[in-house]
């Protein structure tokens, strides 16, 4: 008797995720749209997230068709003050105030900046290339220069690196630079590799400083530059392949501290 060969299945997924993956909206979007009746499949509406869609589907969201638009990818100067949501519940103001009237398609944040916090954020419609940014596996390097209140010695920066634990997560930076030191404040440039709620500002907590800035000045090999301050711009094809193909990093020893040569006086901001 000759075997027949295993029947091929067609892999599925759920609507919302494919509502993401086609940039058409963010996951929890795409499952509000559907529970509100908003999405049919095939002409029927489907009210189910997961409904499992194999690819030949027809799905329109608010009786438009739902198809795969073209990929997004911009950089943004984020000041200080505005929530990285598409709405907040509080009523405050978001970077997508930044974005209005612009006729860019729906684009979600990749990774987050804090309310307080500034400096380089990504935003994007493509979901994978964007998870290859923030999952932690990847170990994307995310530079920051951190102003605080007092000075700290070599030992802080060591112990920066070191990492401590904090509600029950390692906090560590891969490596902390001395920018400039005053009589009241320091900067600090700070790398990390994986990021953690308000890892920065938790960590120097821990030591015993106060944060009085943060700026967000490189993300991998694309730095934030010139771009002033609440304006964007579209990546360029070299940039979004960087941050596509950027190496993992292993879990080795962080980076030593480089503490500067000659700290100043001076105090920027």
């Amino acid at each position: 008797m000759i075997a027949r060969p295993p029947r091929k299945t067609t892999p599925t997924f759920g609507l919302a995720r494919v509502l993401s993956k086609r940039g058409i909206c963010s996951r929890s979007q795409a499952e509000k749209l559907a529970r509100e009746g908003r999405v049919t499949v095939d002409g029927r509406v489907e009210r189910d997230p997961e409904f499992p869609i194999r690819g030949h589907e027809h799905i329109e969201v608010d009786g438009g068709g739902a198809e795969a638009v073209a990929s997004v990818y911009i950089m943004m100067n984020k000041p200080r003050g505005l929530v990285t949501t598409a709405a907040d519940e509080r009523g405050r103001d978001t970077v997508y105030s930044a974005l209005a009237d612009t006729g860019l398609p729906w684009i979600g944040p990749v990774g987050r900046l804090d309310r307080a916090s500034e400096g380089l954020l990504l935003l994007s419609n493509d979901t994978v290339w964007a998870a290859g940014i923030t999952e932690p596996a990847t170990h994307v390097d995310k530079t920051y220069h951190v102003q605080i209140s007092g000075q700290p010695g070599e030992s802080v920066l060591a112990a920066m690196c070191a990492g401590v634990h904090e509600e029950g997560d390692l906090l560590r930076a891969r490596s902390v630079t001395l920018l400039r030191q005053g009589e009241r404040n320091a900067w600090l440039e700070v790398t990390l590799d994986e990021g953690r709620n308000r890892h920065i500002r938790r960590l120097l907590a821990a030591l015993g400083f106060d944060v009085l800035r943060l700026v967000r000045v490189a993300i991998g090999s694309l730095v934030l530059g010139e771009l002033p301050k609440g304006q964007w711009r579209h990546l360029t094809d070299a940039e979004v392949a960087a941050l596509r193909t950027a190496p993992a990093k292993g879990r080795g020893a962080p980076s030593p501290v480089r503490p500067a040569a000659r700290p100043s006086a001076s105090r920027r901001g």
